[in-house]
């Protein structure tokens, strides 16, 4: 919610160093007996750096937005935010403490006071400027970027104080167990956009907040800057399982770059999601990868359904093949003779799936079979921002690289473990993390169903993979009826393949990616083992 403009009146403080002030060198020329202002050139010395840093500081710090705009390169977008910074942010006092200059750079210090309908906190936080050379008038100025008013403030953005755009949420599990960012690290994201989306219809009351808003998008988020008065939260139920989720964190702690989605495949509720990366990105949900060999579970569906291969029908496996002048092998060179298709899909075999592409006769089967019955590509509506997966029609050799997860295919952890959970079940559920009857979300809808004899084959196959093929290492500690899918995927310019591993026990589904990880038996594998067996 906006607040509406008005200026509070305030005592200023302003500590202004000892900088000092300089003044700018006059020269008198001989041209019709008139003196000149000499513009300057190159960078600003010392004395510059000082003057025009303590003069922009102190004229903010007093409230001048005027005065303090025209010390920058860019006064029109300077005066809106030093402007806001009073009537907007409702800062009421404020002490701006420079430090000694580094080259052409200033560090400060601001000590504030916000103040709106009755609450008044103080705000503290240390920016810098650096002072440039005007090209035209060769002053020294602040080179105006939004992170002089605060060092998170970009383009497009500006800071108000008033009540929060929505109120605070207490997130709970399925089972009605607190989820918070610190106990379930990976959570901290999401719970901040459930309570974007979700706050004003949990119960609770909104707080007063200075918080940084987008001044173009009605939909960015909000970053919370200082807390004047709490709200009261409203409870808000996720299809999260704490026990799951706790696994899971533990899990992706074993590899740098790693993310894995658990899922329930009788109901697409989402029991868990962790990342650990060396950013905040949600890779198990917005990650765009290839998937490599556990793409091979919509592959032999289609291939099954379309009749060209069958569980038990004979599959041969060379060490290479050759589609349309693009050239396919098997990890590790290996290759086997008189096997049968549910042996090729337990070894994770490339060339028996790139085989049989021709006998299909037509390239868009795959696509079509993972949007029809695995739902990828649909428009999911799981309560938080997710990318759900891509698979393009293609010709030729793109087309066979996609038969094995790669080419221009594009999955993340979510996508594979609602695939997995679909083979589980025999019907896609698009994944939810909050219940659609809180907003009335539409949820994605497949076309069509597998026919039960390829669901059977497929859930054995996978059944097969995950006692004696390239996944048994990983689910050996497993019990239960458990089938599982290995996948390497390679990736240009990088030395290791992305590991990836895909599985179900009884009625849990998990799938996980190792960037860099290589076999996906041995990376991504255990990571998926740990989540099912938290069940």
């Amino acid at each position: 919610m906006r607040v509406k403009s008005g200026i509070v009146g305030a005592v200023v403080v302003v500590v202004v160093g000892c900088l000092g002030y300089g003044a700018y060198n006059i020269w008198n020329g001989l041209s019709g007996g008139a003196a000149q202002a000499r513009v300057k050139s190159g960078p600003p010395d010392e004395n510059e750096i000082r003057t025009t840093a303590t003069k922009f500081l102190a004229a903010w710090a007093k409230g001048d937005a005027d005065a303090a705009a025209q010390l920058t390169d860019n006064a029109v977008d300077a005066r809106v935010l030093l402007s806001g910074y009073r009537t907007d942010a409702h800062v009421t006092k404020a002490t701006i403490k420079p430090g000694t200059p580094n080259g052409a750079t200033v560090r400060y210090t601001v000590r504030a006071e916000v103040s709106y309908r009755g609450k008044t906190e103080p705000w503290s936080y240390t920016s810098s400027l650096r002072i440039v050379r005007g090209v035209t008038t060769g002053r020294a100025l602040v080179d105006w970027q939004p992170s002089v008013i605060h060092p998170e403030l970009k383009k497009g953005e500006s800071i108000r104080t008033g009540e929060a755009a929505s109120p605070p949420i207490r997130a709970v599990d399925r089972n009605g167990v607190e989820l918070t960012g610190k106990e379930y690290p990976s959570l901290g994201p999401l719970l901040d956009t459930l309570r974007e989306r979700y706050g004003d219809r949990s119960g609770g009351k909104p707080g007063i907040t200075t918080q940084i808003e987008s001044t173009v998008s009605d939909t960015a988020s909000h970053r919370t800057l200082l807390t004047l008065a709490q709200g009261r939260p409203g409870r808000l139920r996720t299809t999260v399982d704490a026990r799951i989720q706790a696994a899971a964190e533990r899990a992706v702690r074993r590899y740098a770059q790693s993310s894995v989605v658990a899922i329930q495949p009788s109901t697409g509720e989402i029991r868990a999601v962790a990342n650990h990366r060396t950013d905040a990105f949600n890779a198990a949900m917005e990650g765009r990868l290839a998937p490599g060999s556990t793409m091979k579970i919509v592959t032999a569906a289609m291939l099954m359904e379309k009749g060209v291969a069958a569980a038990g029908r004979t599959a041969e496996c060379p060490k290479t093949v050759m589609y349309q002048g693009r050239t396919f092998r098997n990890l590790d060179h290996f290759s086997t003779s008189g096997r049968s298709f549910a042996d090729s899909f337990a070894r994770s075999c490339n060339t028996a799936f790139i085989k049989l592409i021709d006998d299909t006769g037509d390239d868009a089967a795959l696509p079509r079979t993972a949007r029809e019955v695995f739902g990828i590509g649909l428009d999911w509506k799981t309560g938080v921002t997710s990318f759900d997966g891509s698979v393009p029609e293609v010709s030729g050799g793109e087309a066979a690289a996609e038969y094995i997860g790669q080419g221009q295919v594009a999955m993340n952890p979510l996508n594979m473990a609602s695939v997995t959970a679909t083979a589980a079940s025999g019907v896609f559920h698009q994944p939810v993390l909050v219940d659609p009857s809180l907003d009335g979300r539409q949820l994605a809808v497949a076309a069509r169903r597998m026919t039960p004899q390829v669901a059977r084959q497929l859930r054995d196959m996978m059944r097969l993979t995950a006692v004696s093929g390239t996944g048994a290492r990983a689910m050996s500690g497993l019990g239960g009826d458990k089938g599982a899918k290995t996948g390497s995927a390679e990736v240009d310019q990088q030395g290791e393949a992305n590991s990836w591993f895909t599985a179900f026990q009884d009625d849990l589904a998990a799938a996980a990616v190792v960037q860099s990880g290589g076999h996906g038996g041995d990376a991504a594998g255990p990571l998926v083992a740990a989540v099912l067996g938290a069940d």
